[in-house]
């Protein structure tokens, strides 16, 4: 047995990502952020799909094509859709997400 909110690194370091299951089109990770952002003028644009929840702490996320950017809290969750251009405008310190990565099929 595991817990989420163990291990949390020092607010003051760089953001951490660990993964928690991988299997084939799927992966599980648990990011902690400590004030980071996008650098200026990334877009995220990822080939698979990802869903994310804000454990702990907020984040303010821009998607390319709004206006307004969208603040996210704990208990807070959004499905990304593969090539979803987005990136991430501030974080709290910290911010703990829970983030499934996974190969989106249609059917």
């Amino acid at each position: 047995m595991a817990n989420l909110f163990a291990g949390l690194p020092d607010s003051a370091g760089a953001e951490q990502f660990l993964e928690l299951l991988s299997r084939p089109g799927l992966r599980i990770e648990r990011i902690v952020s400590s004030g980071q952002a996008s650098p200026p003028g990334f877009w995220y644009d990822q080939p698979q799909g990802e869903w994310v929840l804000v454990l702990q702490g907020e984040a303010t996320l821009s998607f390319e094509g709004e206006s307004s950017p969208r603040l996210l809290r704990a208990g807070d969750f959004i499905d990304i859709a593969p090539h979803r251009r987005h990136r991430v405008e501030s974080t709290a310190t910290p911010t703990v997400w829970l983030a499934v990565h996974y190969d989106r099929r249609e059917s």
